[in-house]
């Protein structure tokens, strides 16, 4: 664990019977059946309008084209089908493309009148391009091009109507036109889609990057919190049961560090907690800062520590996340010293420069071999405290002995935005 120095050199499915019991028939959901291939609903409503459309809208287009061939029961089957097979274009979009043309083709070559059918073909061949087959798209709408090209300019002599004569070219160039005009639609929507896609996708990973920061900050909040307190707690219920027969005052003065150091932690550990609760109000009580130093002194004087504090440069306020971070760095130096040194002094030196604030702290050493226990976090929350203000912090054994932790933390505006917590490199911890 990084505390302890080196001085010298898919869920599983419940249980509950068949799927058609776990699932009331009155709830909300729909049944298999009524879903699509990813989950969504078939678009029933929509295919039985576009169908209705398509027939009842050929029925009446048919009354103005009289050189056309009349609408017999084949051309209502192609019609029907034409309109039917929308009911498969989220699933089965290429094949629906290329179906609706091929339905539209026989159409138009049979001779029957031009009408709302191509309705189906731009729907069919929209859903192929939004969904991402835009070469399939393409090509169905290039076929049915080609083949009405072919058939009112060749083919017309052996295709009903008889009689009919050979299509204008002004007439290919209006088809060609709305051909055009789908494609670029269809191509406009997809393009849309995916920025949504894209937009919601970079929104949900900023909002899991903030639930993990603040994860990580609650962490080490905690951890410095208990990690100090816990300390502290220790080394006087080990100086209480020393002297609890011989020196019963001594035991009591022990006694009562601990409940001081107990409450001050259940504080801190309800602030956190509150925070939890109310994201959006304010916090009760002020995040510490190094205006506590003198607490922070006292209570490692409890654990048998004495602190040194030296003062350097012209001291200026803080702002509110280098004053905090400050503070939790010598919290969690000094954590360290009463568990994993066994000297029992050590100095704290806080120089104010122009744009940074030097924090070090020093032990005299030698490490301590007993288990001193500890979640191994400590290092790790000093560097994501720094690296959050654009900081850093170096921590390792000094060449006389004892170690040294040094954490330089940005004062001005210019500091840099607070970056992703990452893994520590190696430190001698």
């Amino acid at each position: 664990m990084d505390e302890q120095r080196e001085r010298a050199g898919g869920p599983a499915r419940a249980p509950g019977g068949p799927p058609w019991r776990q699932r009331p028939l009155w709830s909300g959901e729909r049944p298999g059946w009524w879903r699509g291939a990813s989950g969504g609903r078939w678009p029933w409503r929509s295919t039985v309008l576009v169908t209705a459309f398509v027939l009842i809208g050929s029925h009446f287009a048919a009354h103005g084209q009289v050189d056309r061939a009349d609408l017999d029961v084949f051309a209502r089957l192609l019609l029907l089908a034409s309109g039917v097979q929308l009911l498969w274009r989220q699933r089965y979009p290429v094949a629906v493309a290329f179906g609706t043309a091929l339905c539209a083709m026989v159409y138009v070559g049979a001779g029957y009148p031009y009408g709302p059918i191509f309705v189906a073909v731009a729907l069919g061949c929209f859903s192929a391009i939004v969904a991402g087959h835009r070469r399939a798209a393409w090509g169905a709408v290039g076929v049915f091009w080609v083949g009405h090209a072919v058939v009112g300019h060749w083919l017309y002599r052996y295709l009903p109507p008889s009689g009919d004569g050979p299509a204008p070219w002004g007439q290919e160039g209006i088809v060609a036109a709305w051909v055009l005009a789908v494609v670029a639609v269809a191509e406009l929507a997809r393009v849309r889609r995916e920025q949504w896609a894209q937009a919601r996708a970079e929104r949900e990973q900023a909002a899991r990057r903030r639930a993990d920061e603040e994860r990580l900050r609650i962490a080490r909040e905690l951890h410095d919190v208990l990690a100090h307190s816990i300390s502290v707690i220790n080394v006087q219920a080990g100086v209480g049961l020393a002297l609890l027969d011989s020196d019963p005052e001594q035991a009591r003065t022990a006694l009562t560090t601990i409940k001081a150091a107990s409450k001050e932690a259940l504080g801190e550990v309800r602030q956190v907690l509150d925070t939890l609760r109310a994201p959006g109000d304010a916090p009760r009580a002020p995040a510490p800062g190094l205006d506590r130093l003198p607490e922070l002194v006292e209570q490692a004087a409890g654990a048998g520590l004495t602190v040194d504090v030296v003062t350097g440069g012209e001291r200026a306020a803080l702002p509110p996340g280098a004053d905090l971070a400050a503070f939790r760095i010598v919290q969690e130096a000094l954590t360290n010293v009463v568990r994993h040194s066994e000297s029992r002094r050590a100095g704290v030196q806080l120089r104010y420069g122009k744009a940074v604030l030097t924090v070090t702290v020093d032990d005299d050493g030698p490490a301590s071999h007993a288990e001193a226990g500890g979640s191994g976090n400590g290092l790790a929350g000093m560097r994501e405290r720094a690296a959050a203000l654009g900081g850093t912090i170096e921590a390792g054994p000094r060449p006389d002995g004892g170690f040294r932790v040094v954490a330089e933390l940005p004062l001005g505006p210019s500091a840099a935005p607070p970056a992703p917590p990452g893994r520590p490199s190696e430190d001698p911890r």
